[in-house]
Parts: structure tokens; sequence; C-alpha cells
């Protein structure tokens, strides 16, 4: 079988061997070519230059002078730097400067807690640290004091003289980089040494240091690209953070494999107009953004005329109609003779909104809830659903685009083999599964059996006519209440959020007779709420009102109304304070901890039971 321009592109497993052997091959492969299209806010007086593109061969020197800067720093071989940097080219600079010396990359979240990073940085008694600015470096300094293995720290956005008073470890990038470096070459390292340590942000307890080989993550990106059939004619827009393993498997590792380009959003907060500017035709995410897209969307047709409801409604079905039909999941389709109309009048308005010519967005880190892929589904995104963890670099399995189940995770990568376990658990045997945890034989051994099989912790089925694996629960995660109902809390709380009327929830019932939820209200859905109740929105006691909780428990109800009677919620708590990063009430993967919102509002649910 030939070849296609892309395979030929491609850059294999082997002929890659390590991370940086990969950058390397692109280097050379596509010199001259874009591979980095960066916003420089120093040119925002200019609005056409302040999008600046960065070619491979520009970035080889970038990662030169930051090899040669690491160099001169007397590092062992394995010894850890870590990132703590928005994406950008010089993360790519100083992952690859790092894995080129042979040493070991650990990235850190910018939401991160001050007291989660210095763990991070003790525990893998991290030498060098690279932070964005003197803003984030101020939020660490005084807990970084008594740290005496961390031997140097670079500013990458301050000036010197605005580190005066500092410590003679920390130094701005610009004084400390050279401004030639080295020549890169092949390293010809081990590709089955320790290549980074992710560490997982737990619900509960102190994170885990995942530890990926080269191997690991190579063996991963090159079948996701194969699968997802990454073009180098495609251009990514990444906004995930690179700490999050997704986004720098394949929005990273996968687009140096296939030779695309990357664009950089500027910020979450402005991403709906980096989306129109910059035109992405692969978007790579989690679930949130598309929930809160939708959210908007649903907001602002509640407030159209009925035609306008119905018009959309009817597009959305028709596309969905058209999306079966597609995936021969259909045999006839009728209603797709309105397509072209409906297209024309909702469908591409909509997606003018991510660019235009967005023609395969992926999502995992967390199930996306059905309604929210049906409607991007049938408004014509090709919208492509996965699932994996850190410790297995991190896909395990996705959809494929011409046998696509949103409902679904998908089918396993070339060469992995899945099984589901003792209490339905979805057990992995891959080449992309981790080396183990950090320092943590105990925890490694209860992750991965002897038999080479990762154990998720999540609890799957395996459809034996399609293949398809479907995510059922979650092992830990399972309320069982008194009458011994078994209620898996993701799949509601999932639903509910997708409400416009709230942002965040908790599903209660745990021992007990009935549901209740904690629910973070949509701040600016609570004043006509409030206004309808005859309240102060204003007044935060209002959200204990007797009417106000009877309204929200009636529209659950109807958010709810495809569950079965189980799913009923009869009381809830209200608030208006986003559970956070900062308020340590999420992960930095936005995960809730639930653990600590229960004991936040331990009052308020013990008057809902008592």
């Amino acid at each position: 079988m030939a070849l296609t321009t892309t395979q030929k592109n491609t850059i294999t497993v082997e002929q890659a061997s390590t991370l940086d052997g990969l950058f390397y091959e692109r280097t050379m492969r596509s010199a001259d070519d874009t591979a980095y299209i960066q916003y420089n806010k120093l040119k925002k007086q200019s609005p056409d230059d302040a999008w600046e593109k960065t070619s491979w061969n520009e970035m080889a020197v970038l990662v030169g002078r930051w090899q040669k800067a690491i160099a001169a720093e007397n590092l062992e071989n394995g010894d850890r730097i870590a990132i703590l940097m928005k994406n950008c080219k010089e993360w790519i600079a100083v992952d690859q400067a790092t894995l080129g010396l042979g040493l070991v990359v650990v990235p850190l979240y910018l939401e991160d807690r001050p007291d989660n990073i210095t763990y991070i940085l003790e525990d893998a008694a991290v030498k060098l640290l690279v932070v964005q600015d003197t803003s984030q470096w101020g939020r660490l300094r005084e807990n970084c004091a008594d740290n005496e293995i961390l031997q140097r720290i670079i500013l990458v956005d301050a000036a010197s003289d605005k580190l005066e008073g500092e410590s003679e470890r920390v130094t701005s990038m610009q004084q400390w980089l050279p401004k030639e470096g080295h020549m890169l070459h092949k390293r010809n390292g081990d590709p089955s040494e320790l290549a980074t340590i992710v560490y997982t942000s737990g619900t509960t307890g102190k994170p885990k240091g995942v530890m990926l080989s080269h191997t690991n993550i190579l063996s991963i990106a090159y079948p996701s690209a194969m699968g997802l059939k990454i073009s180098n004619d495609d251009l990514f827009l990444s906004f995930l953070p690179m700490s999050h393993t997704f986004e720098r498997s394949l929005g990273y590792y996968l687009t140096v494999m296939v030779g695309c380009r990357v664009a950089f959003a500027r910020s979450i907060q402005v991403l709906a107009d980096d989306l129109v500017t910059i035109k992405p035709t692969m978007l790579i995410s989690v679930p949130r953004i598309y929930e809160r897209v939708y959210a908007k969307i649903e907001s602002t047709l509640l407030k159209g005329s009925p035609i306008k409801q119905a018009l959309f409604k009817l597009t959305v079905q028709v596309g969905w109609n058209r999306f079966l039909y597609q995936q021969k999941r259909s045999s006839v389709c009728l209603s797709c003779l309105l397509w072209p109309i409906l297209k024309h009048l909702v469908a591409d308005k909509v997606m003018q909104k991510f660019g235009g010519r967005l023609r395969l967005a992926a999502t995992g880190g967390a199930a996306i809830p059905f309604p929210v892929a049906k409607t991007f589904t049938g408004l014509g995104l090709t919208l492509i659903q996965g699932y994996g963890l850190t410790e297995t670099s991190p896909v395990a399995t996705f959809n494929r685009i011409e046998n696509n189940d949103p409902s679904s995770i998908g089918h396993p990568l070339e060469g992995i083999e899945l099984k589901v376990g003792e209490h339905d658990e979805l057990l992995i045997k891959s080449p992309g599964v981790m080396m183990g945890y950090w320092n943590n034989h105990t925890a490694t051994a209860e992750a991965i059996d002897p038999d080479g099989w990762f154990h998720s912790g999540d609890q799957a089925r395996i459809d034996d006519k399609t293949g398809h694996v479907y995510i059922t629960g979650r092992l830990k995660d399972i309320l069982i209440m008194s009458n011994g109902e078994k209620i898996p809390p993701t799949d509601i709380e999932n639903t509910i959020v997708i409400d416009p009327f709230f942002e965040q929830a908790l599903l209660l019932g745990e021992g007990q007779p009935y549901l209740s939820a904690v629910l973070v209200l949509n701040s600016e859905e609570w004043v006509p709420i409030a206004q309808q109740n005859k309240l102060d929105p204003f007044d935060k006691e209002n959200l204990q009102s007797k009417a106000v909780h009877n309204q929200i428990v009636r529209h659950l109800r109807t958010v709810l109304h495809d569950f079965p009677s189980y799913a009923k919620i009869r009381k809830v708590v209200l608030t208006l304070d986003p559970w956070t990063v900062e308020n340590d009430l999420l992960t930095p993967t936005l995960k809730v901890k639930r653990p600590k919102v229960l004991e936040q509002f331990k009052k308020e649910i013990k008057n809902i039971y008592h």
C-alpha cells in the first residue's frame, strides 16, 4: 500500500528514538517551515504583526541557547528541571534543551497552589526551576526559602533590575541565557530512560509523580497521529496547559511528529477572539470548554424567539441524523435534504465562532455529556472523545472519525490491550503505561499488577458487537444509598452543569434515603431568580430562601428528566462562590476535591439530612 504524503512526512517511533531525537529529526526535515505562532504583546499596537511565526530552524537555535545555559549549571544525568510557565515556544525550548541533555522534566501548573508546587519541587528534588514571571515567583518565594536542593530559579518575563534583593540563585532569562548556544545534535539516548515526572493531582492526598519514559510517550503519539489522520497542513490552537499530559502528548509531541503548526492562545479569557483570528483546524480540550460554549448557546436560545429556538433544534437534529447516516448507523436520511439550508442559516454561524476551519476537535480528561456532544456533532463538528490517564501517556482509546460513537470512548489505540476485570474495572496493557510512581513503590504495585495490567479505577463495558468501550462509573465514586441503590454521580453532575443555571455540582446521598446536591449557581442567572422571588440578589442570605430552593429543585427535575427515578434530587445547598484551585476545592486539572467540598459545607449538609 502506497504511503500518503502525511505518512511520509511523519516521523516514526523508531526514527525518533527519544523525544529530543524527535525534535532534532523535525528540525532537519522541516527547517524553514513554520513551527509555532505566538502573540507578542510588545507589538499589540500593530495587530497584523503581533502574531509572530517561528520556524523549526529558529526553534533549534533557541533550544541550543537554553541547552548551553543549562549545561553550565553542572547538573548530572537524570537531574530534574521544573517548568512553571504558560504555553509558549519557550516552554518547548526548555523542555527540549532539558531532554537533550539527558535530564528529566517536571511540568507544573501555573494555577496550582504554592504549597502543592513546593511539595513537588521537594519530592522530585528539582535543581533548576523556570518560572514565568516575578508574580509567579512571588507566590513561591517564601515556601522555597528552605529548599536547599533548588540551586537556580530563572524568571522568563522579568527585567534584571526588578530582581534587586533576590538571592543569588534567582536570575532573569535575559541575563542568564547566552546570545548563542550549542548546535543541536542527535544524542542517541536510551528510549527507555526516564523523560518526565508528571504529578497527578488526586482529589485526595498528596499528588503522585508519574514516571514516563521517552518510549511511553512516543508509542502513544504515533498511533494517535495516524488514527486521528493529522496532516502537516493542520493548525492547532494550544490552550490546554502544557503541564496537562493530554496537551503535551497530542498538542506538542504529536505535532512535532507530523510537522504541523501550533499557535499558542493568549489566555482562556480571550480564547473566543483567538479562535476567530487563528482559524485552527484542530483543537484539543477537556469537556469543560465545550460545556461552557453549550451553556452559552442554551442561555442565548432561552432569550430568543420560539422560531429561533425551533430552527436551532431542527438543525441539530437534522445534523445528527446526517451524522448517523454517514456513520452507517442509519439506512436512510430524508431529513438530510434540509441540511444545506440549515447549515447556511444556523450551523455555519456557530462554527464561525471556532474560526470557520475547524475540522476536528478532540476531547478527553473527563466524560463529555452526551447532549453537548450531540449538539456540536449535529452542527457539523467532528468531535472525537478519547480516554486515558497520565499513567497511560495519556491516551488509551479514542473514537475513529469513520466509526464514531460520541457516547463511548471509542476503541483502543493500535498496540493496546483492554479487558474488564473484577468489579467491572477497566484494565489496560500498553507500551504507554508508566514506569511507576516516583518514590512510591507501594502505589506502583497497587496500580500495575504482576502481569503488567494497569488498573484504571474506572468501570467499563466493552460492546461485543462493535468493540466500542463505554465508561460506566468510577470504583471509588459510587454513592450507596440507605436503600442499597448504587448511584454513579458523575453523569448526573455533568448533566446539571451543562444547564445555564449552574456552574458546578456535587451530588450527595451516601448512606442516605434520598439524593441532594451542593450547587454553585451561575451568578448571571442568580439575579433574575432572586428577582422572580422578590429577593435582593446582592444579599447572599437569600440563597437560603425556601422559595428559591423549591424553584431550583423543580428546575432540576426538568434538567434530569432523562434519568431514572433514583436521580431525583430533593434538597439543595446553594452558593455563588466557585470552587477553584486557589481555594483548594479543585485540582489543577479541574476535578472537584469531593472531601474538601463536603468539609466546607458540612453544616449545611447536616441540616439537609437531620
